[in-house]
């Protein structure tokens, strides 16, 4: 067993979270959104999180955030730098990396960032999509102490009735900071 699963699931025990992994093992390649995404703690939490479940994943974040030292470690943890001013052409590159892999989870968080917006970024769906994958929906719910990959969304391609069902999974999922977080499209 990897040092990084003893080590998660004591943390995970200790929190008193409950972390689990809906997904039936078949599914090898998929966008995992994970909402709501409200405090610096979600970073801290999901990583141990995936861990604790046993699935590699990997995940988009701010290339301003890969400075040395940091960046080495955020590689490490699976990060990948995006240049978020190249949006559309950045889920093209994403979608294709699905064809290189024999497994790919990648981690989005629809917000993008941590304080409260209006509308999600939509990214994750375009990069499904193109890449003709499903989304897996993620949470980690503060207020229930219950977290994990709990289901597979795949994705009709009529994008406006896709975000409603999505949203209407999302109602009643609390972040660490509740006021940051409203699902609009």
């Amino acid at each position: 067993m990897k040092i990084t699963k003893i080590i998660s699931d004591l943390i995970i025990n200790t929190w008193g979270w409950q972390i689990t992994n809906d997904i039936p093992k078949e599914i090898k390649k998929a966008v995992v959104i994970v909402a709501p995404h409200t405090s610096y703690c979600d970073f801290l939490l999901g990583r141990i999180s995936f861990w604790h479940m046993n699935v590699e994943t990997k995940f988009l974040i701010k290339k301003e955030a890969f400075f040395w030292p940091f960046g080495l470690l955020l590689r490490k943890l699976g990060g990948l730098p995006v240049n978020r001013k190249k949006a559309g052409r950045l889920t093209d590159a994403i979608a294709r990396m699905y064809d290189d892999h024999e497994s790919l989870f990648i981690t989005i968080t629809p917000e993008g960032t941590r304080t409260l917006v209006q509308k999600w970024k939509l990214g994750f769906y375009y990069i499904a999509v193109t890449a003709n994958v499903p989304i897996i929906l993620g949470v980690l719910d503060y207020e229930n102490k219950r977290g994990g990959m709990k289901k597979v969304f795949y994705p009709t391609g009529d994008m406006k009735e896709d975000l409603k069902e999505i949203k209407r999974f999302y109602e009643g999922v609390n972040g660490k900071n509740p006021e940051r977080s409203k699902i609009f499209y």
